[in-house]
């Protein structure tokens, strides 16, 4: 671009200089520094294990994300957003104002480390007036798994369930077994557990094979009809072929009894004839 300038203003030009003077919000201003002083702080913190230098030089992420809203979740729920959970509500302590659908947000610790970037699914006004949902969905996973302690299993249900599997009373995955206690079996929903193909086949079997039976039934009847209407065809073909073989033999007796007719007529007349000369004789 620059020699083009040049070309254009007749006068050549070529670069001297590339700079990046903004990066988010920082500018060139905002206490930049250069690469030689990263190294000399690196080096009095690796031999006078001197910090100072060095944390003026790094500043820590969450300086780049000062314009974005926030959401402070409990230390109970950081760790398994690290490892990827649903951000819901009733983990949130608390939340920025003027928060929109689709709105980039951070979601912070309560000491203000950053623990993802998230879209948000909920205005601040559905979060005021909710108990109950998911917040906002996980864009990237900025802090590190298992910063926080894990806080999941230590529920009053999780932990009856872990006694009884200890016990014997379910299997090492959780499932109920012969020594199960029927409590358990009408208290306890396993949402993760696959439900039975008995347990939905009923609902949907009725329409299947209503409409199976329906279909074998036109079927068979379709068949039947159509073996009815071939049965007489096939008769009259049969006929057909009957009559054709019978047609020449017939023929051929009428043909016999009305030569064997004309041979009779014949032989009258020659006796009549016989007779007549006869007569005349006497």
């Amino acid at each position: 671009m620059c020699v083009h300038l040049g070309l254009v203003l007749g006068v050549g030009g070529q670069m001297l200089e590339l700079r990046r003077v903004r990066s988010g919000i920082q500018t060139e201003r905002d206490e930049m520094v250069t690469m030689h002083d990263v190294l000399d702080a690196m080096w009095l913190y690796e031999n006078h294990k001197d910090e100072s230098m060095l944390r003026r030089v790094i500043k820590p992420l969450e300086g780049l994300l000062v314009n974005h809203k926030r959401i402070i979740m409990k230390d109970s729920s950081v760790n398994a957003v690290c490892y990827g959970a649903k951000i819901m509500l009733p983990g949130v302590l608390r939340y920025e104002d003027g928060i929109e659908i689709d709105q980039e947000i951070v979601i912070c610790t309560t000491k203000g480390e950053a623990i993802c970037l998230a879209i948000a699914l909920m205005t601040t006004a559905t979060m005021s007036s909710c108990d109950h949902g998911v917040v906002a969905k996980i864009k990237r996973v900025i802090m590190e798994r298992d910063t926080y302690p894990r806080k999941w299993g230590l529920g009053p249900k999780a932990s009856a369930k872990k006694a009884l599997i200890a016990s014997g009373k379910l299997d090492k995955y959780g499932r109920p077994n012969e020594n199960t206690p029927k409590e358990w079996l009408t208290g306890f929903v396993d949402y993760n557990a696959k439900k039975p193909a008995a347990a939905v086949a009923p609902q949907s079997q009725p329409s299947n094979g209503s409409n199976e039976a329906s279909k074998r039934k036109h079927s068979i009847s379709s068949a039947e009809e159509s073996a009815t209407e071939a049965a007489p065809s096939k008769k009259d073909k049969k006929k057909k072929h009957k009559g054709g073989e019978e047609g020449p033999a017939e023929e051929a007796e009428v043909k016999e009894t009305t030569s064997d007719e004309k041979k009779d007529k014949k032989k009258k007349k020659k006796k009549d004839k016989d007779r007549d000369r006869e007569e005349p004789q006497e």
